[in-house]
């Protein structure tokens, strides 16, 4: 299996690295033999020689440029979402993917336009909070942290449902996207090191079956986990 890490060197603004490594390791410690790809600007990829894609959150200036470059993978991106391999985009990366981004000056820039969705940045404020939200693929709520300057309208297949912190919108009670096995969400921590489980579904999703993937090595994870949403639960009065 091999895992490729997209533009590892400018969209790593909360060190998402460690996602990757996590995904490896989680790999590994199943039984497969797992190799990791970091390419960015002037590199070529094929995508659909890889088992799992990531990309992390990167400044807005920094996402801009990225989206430029990574348009040309437009094509065979939409073909690797339909073959159902597993995309992860955490932070504002996966912003790109819609039909546009109005930044802060009011300007507008076209997006990749995999989805209809549209951007918009906020002049002055930056929106953070401490997060827990609800999937439909787990009894156990995700937790994590939100830092963006955007609201996102026209998402019709949203990841989550926000049960604490912010969603696509400021009215919105869902948040980020999915389609088939692409996740594209706002949540960091880095995500799946904050949620064990969630790194152990997505892992099943890899290798096609859950119940191969081994979480003996998850141990302090999952006390971390069980940690913050105590503490976060307590904040939401319960």
């Amino acid at each position: 299996m091999k895992i490729l890490h997209l533009y590892h060197d400018i969209m790593n603004l909360y060190g998402e690295y460690a996602n990757v490594v996590a995904m490896q390791r989680i790999l590994v410690n199943s039984g497969a033999d797992c190799t990791v790809d970091r390419l960015t600007f002037g590199d070529n990829a094929v995508l659909e020689d890889y088992s799992f894609i990531y990309m992390g959150s990167g400044t807005e200036r920094n996402r801009n440029v990225v989206m430029e470059d990574f348009s040309r993978y437009k094509v065979s991106l939409k073909k690797y979402i339909d073959s159902g391999k597993v995309l992860l985009m955490t932070g504002n990366s996966f912003e790109m993917l819609g039909a546009s981004i109005t930044d802060a000056k009011g300007q507008k820039l076209e997006g990749i336009g995999l989805f209809d969705f549209t951007v918009t940045e906020q002049s002055r404020t930056r929106n953070t909070a401490d997060a827990v939200f609800k999937a439909e693929f787990s009894d156990k709520p995700l937790v994590g942290f939100i830092n963006k300057c955007s609201e996102i309208n026209g998402i019709t297949e949203p990841l989550f449902e926000v049960m604490m912190g912010l969603g696509n919108t400021a009215e919105d009670k869902r948040e980020g996207i999915r389609l088939n096995n692409f996740f594209g969400t706002h949540l960091t921590g880095p995500v799946l090191i904050k949620n064990p489980f969630f790194l152990e579904y997505m892992a099943g999703l890899i290798i096609g079956d859950e119940s191969k993937v081994s979480t003996r090595h998850l141990g302090f994870e999952k006390s971390g986990y069980d940690v913050t949403l105590s503490e976060l639960t307590k904040r939401m009065g319960q």
